[in-house]
C-alpha cells in the first residue's frame, strides 16, 4: 500500500472554530442579536453560494467574496442597519481571524515533522495565509480552491494536491471534520482521516462524530491523529 507522504487538511470546522469565533466577534459588537445564530445564519448561506459559482450563474468567485454577499443578506434577514460600509468589510474579515481548536496548533506541529502538511480549504490564498500567520498553524503549504478554481468536491481540487507534489493519489490523506468531504475525497483515491468535532456548530447543536469505517483513521483531535500516526 503506498505510504502516505501529504496530509491535506480541510480548514473551516476542522482546524479552527468558525462558529466560537464568529459568535464572539458578533457579540461584541453589541447589535442586539444572538451571536451564535447569526453564525449559523451566515455559515448556512454557505453552499448555495458556491452552487451558484459551479452552476455558472457567477464567473469565478472568491470565498471573500461570497462571504460578503452572504453577510448583506444575513444582516438584511436579523435586521440590522447600524453598521457603516468598514464596519461590514472588518466583520466580512472575521473568517481571517477564526481561532484555531486548542489542539490544532500543537497537533500540526507534531504531524509537520514527519510528513508535508498543506491546506485543501474552499477558503482563498489570503484568508488562509493571514489565518494562519496569526495564530501559529504551521503549514508547509497552503493551496485552495482559488488555486484550482474549482471549489471541493470538483475532483480537480484532491487530485491537484497529488499534481502539485507529484505524487500518487493514494500517497494524499484528506483530513477533515466532515464526512462529505472526505467521501469525495475517497472517490478519487486518496486516503482519509476523520477529525470529531462535536461542537463545530456549537455547544447548542452537537452533531454527529460517528465518522465513516471507510475512513482510514478516525481520531478525536489533531493531536490523536498526529499520536497514531507516529508523530
Amino acid at each position: 500500500m503506498q505510504e502516505v507522504e501529504i496530509l491535506a487538511f480541510d480548514v473551516f470546522g476542522t482546524v479552527v472554530d468558525w462558529h466560537g469565533s464568529i459568535a464572539r466577534e458578533v457579540e461584541a459588537l453589541n447589535l442586539g442579536v444572538d451571536g451564535g445564530e447569526f453564525a449559523l445564519a451566515w455559515r448556512a448561506g454557505y453552499r448555495p453560494a458556491m452552487q451558484r459559482v459551479m452552476s455558472g450563474e457567477l464567473g469565478w468567485t472568491l470565498i471573500d467574496d461570497l462571504h460578503r454577499g452572504i453577510l448583506d443578506d444575513v444582516l438584511a434577514q436579523f435586521g440590522i442597519t447600524s453598521l457603516t460600509e468598514s464596519q461590514k468589510r472588518n466583520l466580512n474579515r472575521v473568517w481571517h481571524r477564526l481561532e484555531p481548536w486548542p489542539d490544532a496548533v500543537e497537533g500540526l506541529s507534531r504531524l509537520k515533522q514527519r510528513f508535508m502538511i498543506c491546506t485543501l480549504s474552499n477558503g482563498n490564498l489570503g484568508l488562509l495565509a493571514n489565518m494562519a500567520k496569526r495564530v501559529g498553524l504551521a503549514w508547509d503549504c497552503l493551496l485552495s480552491a482559488e488555486v484550482f478554481r474549482q471549489y471541493k468536491p470538483h475532483p480537480d481540487t484532491y487530485l491537484g494536491v497529488a499534481q502539485v507534489f507529484d505524487v500518487p493519489a493514494e500517497a494524499v490523506m484528506m483530513v477533515a471534520a466532515h464526512q462529505d468531504d472526505l467521501d469525495s475525497a475517497r472517490s478519487y483515491g486518496l486516503k482519509t482521516a476523520y477529525i470529531e468535532r462535536p461542537n463545530e456548530f456549537g455547544a447548542a447543536n452537537p452533531k454527529d462524530i460517528a465518522g465513516s469505517p471507510a475512513n482510514d483513521r478516525h481520531a478525536g483531535s489533531i493531536i490523536a491523529l498526529a499520536e497514531q500516526l507516529g508523530c
